[in-house]
C-alpha cells in the first residue's frame, strides 16, 4: 500500500475561522440615539406637566373665589335670622291693632303706628341689601325646598298643593333658604297638569333648569 492511502487529507488552514464566523452570525450595528428625538420627548413631557399645573392652579383659583364669595354672602346668615325675629315681632304688633282702632286713632297713635311700619320697612330693606329676600309663595305650587306645610285647606278652585295661605313669611339669602315659609296648601282641587317634556330634537346643549 502507498503512503498516499495512509495519510489523511489535509484541510485548508483558514476553514475553521470561516466556520466560526458563520456560526457567530451577522454582526449587529449599535443602535444610534437621535438627540433631537430625545429633546422632543422631553419637551412634550414638560409641556404636559405645565398644562396640568396650570389647570390645577385655575381650578384652585376658582374654588378660592367661590369660597370667598360664599363667606362674604352667607357670613351674616345667623345675624339675619335673628333680625327676622325682630321683624316678625314688629309685624305682630301691627297686626294686633284692629283696623277699626287704626282708623279712629288720634294723631299720636297714628304717628306711632306709622313709625313702627317705617321701622319694619327699613329693617327689611337693610336685610335685602345684604342678600336676604322675602318669599312670596301665595298662589304658587308648594315646594318643600322653600315652604313648610302647616295645614290643608279644602279648595276645589285651585290645583292640589297650591299655597293658599301664608302663616309666617319665608326668606332666602343668596341661593340658600334662611327660613322656610309656613303655609297652608289647597286640597281637593284638580290635579296639576304634567310639565311638558323637552323635545329630543331641541338644540344641542340645551338643558332644563330643575334647581329650586
Amino acid at each position: 500500500m502507498s503512503d498516499e492511502n495512509n495519510t489523511p487529507e489535509e484541510q485548508p488552514t483558514d476553514a475553521a475561522p470561516e466556520a466560526d464566523a458563520a456560526a457567530a452570525g451577522p454582526e449587529m450595528p449599535g443602535a444610534a440615539v437621535d438627540p433631537i428625538e430625545v429633546l422632543k420627548a422631553e419637551n412634550a413631557e414638560f409641556k404636559d406637566r405645565a398644562l396640568r399645573t396650570m389647570a390645577e392652579m385655575e381650578n384652585l383659583r376658582r374654588r378660592t373665589e367661590k369660597e370667598i364669595k360664599d363667606a362674604r354672602q352667607y357670613a351674616v346668615s345667623g345675624f339675619a335670622r335673628d333680625m327676622l325675629t325682630v321683624s316678625d315681632n314688629l309685624r305682630r304688633a301691627l297686626d294686633a291693632l284692629p283696623d277699626e282702632d287704626r282708623k279712629n286713632a288720634d294723631a299720636g297713635i297714628a304717628a306711632l303706628i306709622e313709625g313702627v311700619e317705617m321701622i319694619e320697612r327699613d329693617l327689611l330693606n337693610q336685610l335685602e341689601k345684604n342678600g336676604v329676600r322675602k318669599l312670596e309663595p301665595e298662589g304658587q305650587k308648594f315646594d318643600p325646598n322653600f315652604h313648610q306645610a302647616m295645614f290643608e285647606v279644602p279648595n276645589t278652585e285651585v290645583p292640589n298643593n297650591t299655597v293658599v295661605q301664608v302663616v309666617q313669611a319665608g326668606y332666602v339669602i343668596g341661593e340658600r333658604v334662611l327660613r322656610p315659609a309656613m303655609v297652608g296648601v289647597s286640597k281637593g282641587g284638580p290635579k296639576e297638569a304634567p310639565a311638558p317634556q323637552a323635545q329630543e330634537t331641541g338644540d344641542a346643549g340645551q338643558t332644563v333648569d330643575k334647581s329650586a
